[in-house]
């Protein structure tokens, strides 16, 4: 493995390899920042050190990017989508390597993923006084 920043590589690091599947899906420096930009690949590497270990984005060891710089690409590329993208892809090849058809054909959804009530068109309430969920009878007496 190649490390341009010459830091001690992490398990979570991104491979020569890994790194040219991805590339492409990781937008590039815009032509007009002005301020110096950190590498695309540590930046990646960073989020999957937080991904990987678990820790708060705070908590990322000092010889990675700084973690707002980090959190702030990772949100960015999450709402556009770039995520999304380089999953699909990257499903879609991984399919085809197995010689598979690129789009699945089924799912499966377990009864634990999907809630559904018992008796449908009965409206459910919460009763304070009883402190109980569910259709309400009143008592009188």
């Amino acid at each position: 493995m190649c490390y341009p920043s010459g830091r001690k590589p992490y398990p979570s690091d991104l491979t020569n390899a890994q790194w040219e599947l991805l590339a492409p899906f990781i937008p590039e420096v815009s032509p007009t920042a002005t301020v110096p930009t950190v590498a695309r690949r540590e930046i990646v590497n960073g989020i999957l050190y937080v991904l990987r270990t678990g820790c708060s984005w705070r908590q990322m060891p000092h010889d990675l990017p700084a973690c707002k710089t980090v959190y702030h690409y990772f949100r960015l590329w999450q709402r556009t989508g770039v995520w999304d993208e380089a999953m699909a892809s990257l499903r879609k090849q991984a399919r085809r390597t197995l010689d598979r058809e690129e789009e699945p054909s089924a799912a499966i959804i377990d009864s634990q993923s999907i809630k559904t009530s018992a008796v449908r068109g009965i409206e459910r309430g919460f009763d304070g006084g009883k402190k109980n969920l569910g259709t309400q009878t009143s008592y009188s007496g």
